[in-house]
């Protein structure tokens, strides 16, 4: 969580000086391409996180889906079993060992 705090915090602070150095350098857009690569991939790297996000949190919903199954007789105690292991490992995207959630990004 904190290294995403640090990466949103860098955006937040360059983002508007990027803007005032383009604008003060009066090259009518030279150094608009200039700048225009690392702002594209800054949103793409945001986009990208969203994205894993969002699948984390679709992760979540699993362990419930297969509990609404019906396997045939029998298969209660191992269908429980499966829907306890998968909610014990917690599966999506992890970033420096925390969970990326949608709350996060």
């Amino acid at each position: 969580e904190n290294l995403l705090l640090l990466l949103c915090s860098i955006l937040a602070i360059m983002f508007p000086l990027i803007l005032v150095d383009l604008g003060g350098l009066g090259t009518q857009g030279a150094s608009v391409l200039v700048a225009l690569p690392a702002v594209c991939i800054t949103f793409g790297i945001l986009y990208m996180l969203l994205l894993a996000a969002a699948i984390s949190e679709k992760c979540t919903r699993v362990p419930a889906l297969i509990n609404a199954m019906s396997f045939g007789e029998g298969t209660e105690v191992s269908r429980q079993q499966t829907v306890d292991y998968i909610s014990s490992s917690a599966a999506g995207f992890y970033v420096c060992d925390m969970r990326l959630t949608t709350g996060m990004v």
